[in-house]
């Protein structure tokens, strides 16, 4: 679940977690979802979750999921912080050949397909490709809450077509005009089409609410492997989009995929500081997507809000299920509009809440 990486490291050390079959599945998602090391994504194998950081990195990669696991642990989840620990570093090149294996052309959305640098595809023509390669920079798109997102944009895409006037669909003028007022759909829709009974969406839009302009701007909050700000950019043409991260490697690897996709000239990627980098950037886009760790969406709520327009589209991610829905609530109360909380059809572990301010 990456994209390409331009960082000096040599060698990567995998974090091991053994854990309790009951509880396999859960502590996956936990581990990607409060562990901040793991945020390239993990893999199951057998009783273990691993997860993958540089090697010089290992020791406070170890630490931390150590926390998390006696967090768990005391939980009731079965999950023994002291058999956690690190396996032997891997050469970089060994590393980057072992994601070949599984590392394949995907289909993600109805036009969006992820297809690395060593496989051949023939795009359809209606496709939308984004060409990525694995480094360790989070969102090869594969996983369920990077998906989510792409999901969301592209039936944002599939439902904008121009408005007589350049007004906002609810036919108020000078909005961001992505969703009329009013809107909360909290439940997703059956079978995986349209709620409007149409094919091939990602099934969250009703027939007409969506007929403002593209967005012309976008922010990437978090952006990994870039690969939101690039899907953005492919479907919008003329939207030029900000990529933070406070990843230096991320904000390479998102450099490094714009280019590769033909958009480094719509794409600023930059380095964000610890505090105040959404505040710092002084500006409120028409389309903001998050996909980060729930304790951070809510750490950060007040500065997605205000970086979004009125009237714009605030999209976040990074939420197991049981967490999404509250987090919906404390924005709702904090003035934005909810359009749906919705749960992956791949993996309901995980959602995304959508919403209007």
């Amino acid at each position: 679940m990456t994209g390409a990486s331009t960082s000096t490291t040599t060698s990567w050390a995998e974090v091991v977690v053994p854990v309790g079959a009951a509880d396999l599945d859960e502590v996956a998602a936990l581990i990607v979802s409060e562990v901040l090391a793991a945020a390239a994504g993990t893999e199951q194998r057998g009783s273990d979750v691993v997860f993958w950081v540089a090697a010089d990195a290992a020791p406070a990669a170890l630490a931390e999921v150590q926390d998390a696991a006696r967090r768990w642990q005391a939980g009731g989840l079965a999950v023994d912080p002291a058999r956690v620990r690190i396996a032997d570093a891997v050469p970089e090149a060994e590393w980057r050949d072992a994601w070949k294996r599984y590392f394949r052309v995907s289909r993600l959305t109805r036009q969006l397909v992820v297809v690395p640098s060593w496989e051949r595809y023939t795009p359809a023509p209606d496709d939308v490709v984004i060409h990525l390669d694995p480094g360790m920079a989070f969102g090869t798109g594969t996983h369920a809450s990077t998906r989510l997102v792409l999901e969301e944009l592209q039936a944002i895409a599939d439902r904008r077509q121009p408005s007589a006037g350049g007004g906002d669909p609810d036919g108020s003028a000078g909005g961001a005009g992505v969703f009329p007022r009013g809107i909360d759909r909290r439940q997703p829709s059956a079978g995986g089409g349209d709620p409007d009974g149409s094919a091939g969406g990602a099934g969250v839009f009703p027939r007409g609410i969506d007929r403002g302009r593209p967005p012309a701007r976008v922010l990437d909050a978090g952006c990994g492997s870039g690969i939101l700000a690039i899907a953005a950019a492919k479907h919008w043409p003329g939207a030029s989009c900000v990529a933070l991260d406070v990843d230096p490697i991320a904000v390479a690897a998102t450099a490094e995929n714009a280019a590769a996709n033909g958009v480094a000239d719509r794409i600023d990627a930059r380095v964000a500081a610890e505090t105040g980098a959404l505040a710092a950037l002084g500006e409120a886009f028409p389309l903001v997507v998050a996909n980060i760790q729930a304790d951070v969406l809510r750490a950060l709520q007040r500065e997605l809000i205000a970086c979004t327009a009125p009237g714009g589209t605030l999209i976040l991610s990074g939420l197991l299920t049981p967490q999404a829905q509250p987090l919906a609530d404390e924005l709702v109360a904090a003035g934005l509009r909810l359009v749906h909380v919705r749960a992956s059809a791949d993996d309901p572990a995980w959602s995304c809440v959508t919403l209007v301010r």
